[in-house]
């Protein structure tokens, strides 16, 4: 997916751990890993409002778009 999200990075720069960000935004650490290792497909807003909120941060701070190998949810090449 060419959407990368930069939760790990933020994480460091707070020094909190899955347990502790996952708590406070009320997601189990299974769907943090999820988020972390780029493997959702989708965010919540309410989601991604409250990892802003914890991180205090923007929602660009943690998304961002990487050019690469594009493809549809069945693994089609879009074109």
């Amino acid at each position: 997916m060419a959407i990368v999200i930069d939760i790990d990075v933020m994480l460091a720069r707070r020094k909190m751990t899955v347990a502790d960000f996952a708590d406070a935004i009320g997601i189990s650490p299974a769907n943090v890993a999820v988020l972390k290792n780029g493997r959702a497909k989708a965010v919540r807003f309410t989601t991604l409002d409250a990892i802003c909120r914890v991180l205090d941060c923007q929602p660009g701070d943690l998304l961002r778009w990487v050019p690469g190998d594009e493809t549809d949810d069945q693994g089609s090449r879009l074109r």
